[in-house]
């Protein structure tokens, strides 16, 4: 078991613009050689955009984006012409493939906070695909272009949950309390996990997280 800290993640983003990210691992201008990504888990970045605040529109290739809204709403748009209102508990895949172009946006209200992850694919694709998941829960969802499945989870505090067995496994805690084979994780952290097995995950306090699990 590994275990990042909330703390130890690079501050990234536009703060004047509105934007403020967490990168969980070696990203853009922040380069580490020794933290470039677990398993085809290549980035996960908690982002916050306030009202009116996004990414305009760039490109992706041969990437696989899963985004997991926590907090408001985000507006999506490609260049496949599909716009969509992603909100709390919906999860968005984008595969880039050859390549795609999008805009992120939060035209709410009030800020937007989610938490996006980036794959790389085993094999090319030749056109992008885009899935919305409404309201995930805890359902599971499989991305096979990168050997994995994500599982996102809301436990109240007390209440535990049994982690299906995997090669590997990526935990993130959104909010709240967990504690995992012996260590306890607060909002921000993550643990890398490798050949464990029989894990469970229990709430301290009401807890918000996801779990990828990877074959190898």
């Amino acid at each position: 078991m590994d275990v990042r800290r909330a703390a130890d993640r690079y501050a990234g983003g536009e703060p004047g613009a509105g934007i403020t990210t967490r990168h969980s691992f070696s990203f853009g201008p922040h380069y580490d050689p020794d933290n470039l990504g677990f398993g085809p888990l290549i980035a996960c970045n908690e982002e916050r955009l306030e009202p009116g605040a996004g990414f305009d529109e760039h490109p992706h290739r041969h990437v696989e984006i899963v985004t997991w809204v926590l907090e408001g709403a985000l507006t999506h748009r490609d260049s496949g012409g599909r716009e969509r209102t992603v909100r709390p508990g919906d999860l968005q895949h984008l595969s880039a493939a050859s390549g795609v172009r999008h805009v992120e946006r939060n035209d709410g209200p009030v800020p937007c906070r989610f938490l996006q992850m980036w794959l790389t694919p085993r094999a090319a694709a030749d056109g992008p695909a885009y899935t919305l998941v409404r309201e995930l829960g805890a359902g599971a969802y499989e991305v096979p272009e990168a050997g994995g499945v994500l599982r996102t989870y809301r436990l109240a505090a007390g209440d535990g949950v049994s982690l299906p067995d995997a090669g590997s496994r990526y935990l993130h805690l959104a909010s709240g309390e967990l504690r995992v084979g012996g260590e306890t994780l607060a909002p921000g952290d993550a643990l890398r996990v490798t050949g464990g097995r029989n894990l469970t995950a229990e709430a301290a306090a009401d807890a918000e997280f996801l779990a990828w699990e990877f074959t190898a």
